[in-house]
C-alpha cells in the first residue's frame, strides 16, 4: 500500500531564505562560536585579545548590513529549525533591535581595543574574553529574538557572563559588588520568569508577534493588567529604575573600568529595549493605563539620579548615578508613548550607549594618570593630560545634554513631546536633571581635571590596584574614547539620519502590523 505524501508546507518553512535573511542570526552565532573559541585557546592568551577584536569588528559589520537590509525591505524573521509560527522559535530583528544591537557592537568593539592594554595575562586566562563574547552574544539575542521565552534566556546568558566579568580578579570589593548586583537581578529575573510563564496561560504562546495580534481580542476578563505590571517591574529592576536603582552605583565601580564600561552601555539598555518592546508593541492599552505610574518613576529615576552625582566622592560612582539618570530620561519616553516620544527614548538609548561607555574608559584613564579615583585626591589633570581631558571635556557636555552633541536632541525630542501632550512637570524634570547633571560634572571637572594636583603626602585617597601608581594612558589606549566621543559629535552635528531611524523604529513598535507580517506573512493582521 503507497503511503500518502506529505506535505511540509504545512508545519515547515519550504523557501530558502533570502542570503541577508542570515544577517538576524548571525551576531549571536559569531558571538557563540568565537567564544567556544577561545575557551579552547585558554592556553594561549596572548591571541584572544586580537581574536576578540576582530571578531567584534566583523559584529559591527553585521549589525550595519542587517540596519540597512530592514531600512529597505521592513522586519526581517527567521524560524529556528524551519517550523512554523507560533510553533517556532522566530530571530526577528525589527529597526528598534537592529539599532540597538549595532549600537551594542560599536561599544564592545571599543571596549575590546581598550582591554587590550587594560586585561593581564591572569585575566585573560580567568576567561575575560570568553566571558565578553558570550554576553554579546546574550545582548545580541536579547535584541534580535521574537519569542518572550527567549527573551528570558537570552537575559540568563547576559547574566551568567556579567557575573563572570564582574569577579574577574577576586577582590573583596568585586565580591561586594558581585553580591549586590546579582542579588537584585536574580530577583527580577525570577519575576520575569513568572511573568512569562502566567503570559503563556493567558495567550498560549509565546511568540511576540502572534502576542501583538491576539492581545487586543481577548476579553476583558484576561488579566492583562497583572501581567504587564509584573513585567514592567522586572524590567525596571534590570533597568535600574527608582526605587529599585541603589544596585546599580553600588557595584559598577568594583569591577574593571572596560567592564564597568560595558555594564554602562549594555545591561541597562536591554532592560529598556525589553520595556519599549513589551510596553510599546505588545500591550498599548495597559501601559498608557499605567503612563502616570511610569511617568513618576522616570521624573523620580532622573532627578534622584542627578542628585545622586551630585554628592559622590568617587568618580566611577558618580557615572554610576547618571547611567540611572539617563534611564529615567528613556523611561519618560516609555510613559509617554506616541511614536514621537518613543523615538526620542529611542534615540537617547543610542547616545547613552556611547557616551556612557566612552566616559567610563576615560575616567579609568583618569584614575590611572591621577593614581586614584577620588574627585577630591585627583587634580591637576588638564596640565598633565590635555588631550584626554579635552576628550572628557566633550563627553561631560554630551551627557549634559548640551549642543551641539548627542545628547542634545533626545532630551529635545522628549521635551517636545511631553510638552505636546500637556505633561509640562516631565519635561520640567527632564531639563533639571540635565541642569544637575551639568552642576555634577561641571564639579568634577573643576576639581579633578583644572584644579592643581593637590600634595602627595595629602591626598590621601583610594588608589587604583591595576594602575601601579600614576600611569599615562598611551595613545592606543585613547583612540576607543576618541572614536567614541566622534561618533557623539556627529550625531549631535547630522543627527537626521538616526532621528529617522529611530522614528521609523518608533512607528513599527506603535504600529507593528510590518512586524507580524515579517513573521506570519502579508495576510496576518495586528
Amino acid at each position: 500500500m503507497a503511503s500518502s505524501p506529505i506535505d511540509l508546507s504545512l508545519a515547515l518553512v519550504t523557501e530558502a531564505p533570502d542570503a541577508a535573511d542570515w544577517l538576524v542570526v548571525l551576531p549571536v552565532a559569531l558571538c557563540i562560536a568565537t567564544g567556544a573559541l577561545m575557551t579552547m585557546l585558554r592556553g594561549r592568551p596572548s591571541l584572544q585579545g586580537w581574536l576578540a577584536v576582530l571578531a567584534l569588528g566583523v559584529l559591527v559589520m553585521l549589525n550595519i548590513g542587517l540596519v540597512f537590509h530592514i531600512g529597505a525591505s521592513g522586519p526581517v524573521t527567521m524560524m529556528v529549525g524551519r517550523w512554523l509560527p507560533p510553533f517556532g522559535i522566530a530571530f526577528t530583528a525589527d529597526m528598534t533591535g537592529a539599532l540597538f544591537s549595532l549600537s551594542a557592537s560599536v561599544v564592545a568593539f571599543a571596549c575590546a581595543l581598550h582591554s587590550l592594554g587594560d586585561i593581564s595575562e591572569t585575566g585573560r586566562r580567568h576567561g575575560f574574553y570568553p566571558f565578553l563574547l558570550l554576553l554579546m552574544a546574550g545582548v545580541s539575542g536579547a535584541f534580535l529574538t521574537g519569542d518572550i521565552f527567549n527573551l528570558y534566556v537570552w537575559f540568563e546568558v547576559l547574566l551568567i557572563s556579567s557575573f563572570g566579568l564582574l569577579v574577574i580578579g577576586s577582590e573583596h570589593r568585586q565580591i561586594d559588588g558581585a553580591v549586590k548586583y546579582g542579588f537584585l537581578n536574580l530577583v527580577a529575573t525570577t519575576l520575569f520568569l513568572i511573568a512569562t510563564g502566567y503570559l503563556y496561560g493567558i495567550f498560549g504562546t509565546l511568540n511576540m508577534a502572534d502576542i501583538a495580534r491576539k492581545a487586543g481580542t481577548l476579553p476583558d476578563s484576561a488579566p492583562l493588567m497583572t501581567l504587564v505590571a509584573l513585567y514592567l517591574f522586572a524590567f525596571a529592576m534590570k533597568a535600574a529604575a527608582f526605587p529599585v536603582n541603589f544596585w546599580l552605583p553600588a557595584s559598577y565601580h568594583t569591577p574593571r573600568i572596560v567592564v564597568s564600561a560595558l555594564f554602562a552601555g549594555l545591561l541597562t539598555k536591554v532592560g529598556v529595549y525589553a520595556l519599549l518592546r513589551i510596553g510599546v508593541m505588545l500591550f498599548p492599552t495597559e501601559r498608557e493605563a499605567l503612563s502616570t505610574v511610569i511617568a513618576v518613576v522616570a521624573g523620580f529615576t532622573m532627578i534622584t539620579g542627578a542628585l545622586g552625582a551630585l554628592a559622590q566622592a568617587d568618580m566611577r560612582r558618580l557615572l554610576g548615578y547618571l547611567v540611572v539618570s539617563g534611564i529615567g530620561a528613556m523611561l519618560a519616553g516609555l510613559a509617554l508613548g506616541g511614536a514621537d516620544a518613543v523615538s526620542g527614548a529611542i534615540v537617547y538609548g543610542v547616545h547613552s550607549m556611547l557616551v556612557m561607555s566612552a566616559l567610563y574608559l576615560a575616567i579609568g584613564l583618569a584614575g590611572r594618570a591621577a593614581g586614584t579615583f577620588s574627585i577630591g585626591g585627583a587634580g591637576g589633570l588638564w596640565q598633565r593630560e590635555l588631550t584626554l581631558s579635552a576628550l572628557t571635556l566633550v563627553l561631560f557636555f554630551s551627557v549634559s545634554g548640551l549642543p551641539p552633541f548627542s545628547g542634545f536632541w533626545p532630551k529635545l525630542m522628549l521635551v517636545k513631546a511631553a510638552l505636546a501632550q500637556g505633561a509640562g512637570w516631565l519635561a520640567a524634570a527632564l531639563l533639571v536633571s540635565g541642569f544637575l547633571t551639568t552642576i555634577a560634572v561641571g564639579r568634577l571637572f573643576l576639581i579633578a581635571y583644572w584644579r592643581p594636583a593637590p600634595l602627595a603626602s595629602s591626598a590621601g585617597a583610594e588608589r587604583d590596584p591595576s594602575s601601579g601608581g600614576r600611569k599615562r594612558g598611551s595613545a592606543a589606549s585613547l583612540l576607543p574614547v576618541f572614536a567614541l566621543m566622534l561618533a557623539s559629535i556627529g550625531i549631535g552635528l547630522y543627527p537626521e539620519p538616526l532621528i529617522a531611524a529611530a522614528t521609523t523604529a518608533a512607528e513599527g513598535l506603535v504600529s507593528p502590523l510590518a512586524y507580524v507580517q515579517s513573521v506570519f506573512g502579508t495576510e496576518a493582521t495586528p
